[in-house]
C-alpha cells in the first residue's frame, strides 16, 4: 500500500494541509504541520502566475520567489522532509510551467527520486494528460486530479481517467481562500463523485476553521487546509512554525473525530 493509500485508510477522514516552498523556514513550518497530526502534506511549488490562488497564496509565491526560490530548491526540499518523515505523504502542487520545462520525464525522475507520493498540476487539463501524466505513472506518482462544482456528468469520466491517489474536490467556483460553499452543496458533489470512482475525495479551497473542517470530514474521506496556514506564515515570519503546529492540531482533532460525533 503506498503512503497516500495509507493516510486514507485510517477508518477516519484525512487532513490534508498546504504550505509554500520557500516561504520562511519550510523545513520547520513542514515539521510543523507533521507534528500537529496533518496525515498528508501538499507542498506548493513557487510560480510567477498562481491563476487558481487567491491573495494569501499568491502573496507566498511572491515572497518565496523573492528569495530566489527555484525548483531544484523544492526538491531539496522535498527530498530533506522524505529523510526526516519517512511515512508522511508528500504532494507537490503547482502549475505546468515549473514541472514540464526540463521535460516531464526530467521533473518525475527527480520527484521521485525525492520521495514524492503525488502531484496536483493545477493548469493541465485532463484532456491533455500526455503532457505530464505518463511520465509520472511511469515513476509510480499519483496525479492527483482536480473536480469542481462545474465538472459536469458528461466530463467527470474524463476528470477520473488517469487519476490516483484521491480526489481533489474544489468546493467553489474561484480562487483559493476567499469563500467556502454550504455544506450541502459539498455532501451532494461528494456522493456524486463517489458514484463514480472509488478514489478517495478530498474537499478544499476556503476552509479555514476546524468548525469549517469538521463539518465536511463528516461527508468527505479528507479535507485541505491552506491559505489559513500561508497566512502565518505571512504574520509570524520564523516564528511560525508553532503557531501552524497549534492551528494543525486543532483542525486534525475536528477532521479525526467529526464521524465519532455523529455516531453519538
Amino acid at each position: 500500500m503506498t503512503r497516500l493509500a495509507s493516510a486514507f485508510a485510517k477508518g477516519r477522514p484525512a487532513l490534508v494541509c498546504f504550505i509554500t516552498a520557500g516561504d520562511g523556514d519550510t523545513a520547520s513550518n513542514l515539521d510543523a504541520l507533521v507534528d500537529g497530526g496533518a496525515d498528508v502534506i501538499e507542498l506548493g511549488m513557487p510560480f510567477t502566475d498562481p491563476m487558481a490562488d487567491g491573495p494569501a497564496i499568491q502573496a507566498a509565491n511572491l515572497r518565496s520567489l523573492g528569495v530566489g526560490s527555484t525548483t531544484r530548491d523544492v526538491l531539496l526540499i522535498a527530498n530533506e522532509f522524505r529523510e526526516r518523515h519517512p511515512d508522511v505523504p508528500l504532494v507537490l502542487m503547482g502549475y505546468a510551467n515549473p514541472m514540464i520545462r526540463r521535460g516531464p520525464e526530467w521533473f518525475a525522475a527527480e520527484a521521485a527520486a525525492c520521495g514524492v507520493d503525488g502531484v496536483i498540476c493545477v493548469d493541465i487539463p485532463p484532456e491533455e494528460d500526455d503532457a505530464l501524466g505518463p511520465a509520472l505513472r511511469a515513476k509510480g506518482i499519483d496525479l492527483i486530479r482536480l473536480a469542481t462544482p462545474t465538472t459536469d456528468t458528461a466530463r467527470l469520466p474524463t476528470v477520473l481517467d488517469g487519476s490516483s491517489g484521491f480526489v481533489y474536490y474544489v468546493s467553489v467556483a474561484g480562487i483559493t481562500g476567499l469563500q467556502q460553499a454550504a455544506t450541502a452543496s459539498i455532501e451532494d458533489a461528494v456522493a456524486r463523485l463517489k458514484a463514480a470512482t472509488d478514489l478517495p475525495i478530498a474537499v478544499g479551497f476556503g476552509v479555514r476553521t476546524p468548525e469549517q473542517a469538521g463539518a465536511i470530514a463528516r461527508v468527505a474521506d479528507g479535507v485541505v487546509v491552506g491559505s489559513a496556514l500561508v497566512e502565518l506564515c505571512e504574520k509570524h515570519g520564523t516564528a511560525a512554525p508553532e503557531h501552524i503546529r497549534a492551528l494543525t492540531a486543532s483542525l486534525a482533532e475536528a477532521v479525526h473525530t467529526a464521524r465519532k460525533e455523529i455516531a453519538a
